[in-house]
């Protein structure tokens, strides 16, 4: 299933900065960057929960905001793309 993972981390000090290089990181472990701040995660059920796991225990939910999106199994209908940054297909042959 497709996931959609946003988040506003707070960096007005250091460990808002620090805050925001591990959620990028660990994001980054579950699907691909789209915008700055936004990540799309094929996922599977468990792996969705220890994402939002891993997530709530960086962020500080009294500063910090996180909303993640749970698009499911028939993404590729529901997602339109325009513009720059086209999205890899993360479910089609990846050739290095």
């Amino acid at each position: 299933m497709l996931a959609l993972v946003t988040y506003d981390v707070s960096v007005s000090d250091k460990a808002g900065r620090t805050r925001l290089r591990k959620v990028s990181k660990v994001c980054q472990n579950y699907g691909q960057r789209v915008q700055n701040s936004v990540f799309e995660c094929i996922v599977d059920n468990t792996q969705l929960t220890e994402l939002k796991i891993k997530l709530l225990e960086i962020i500080d939910t009294n500063v910090d905001s996180l909303r993640v999106y749970n698009i499911g199994n028939n993404h590729k209908n529901k997602v339109e793309h325009f513009g720059t940054k086209k999205a890899l297909d993360l479910e089609d042959v990846l050739l290095f």
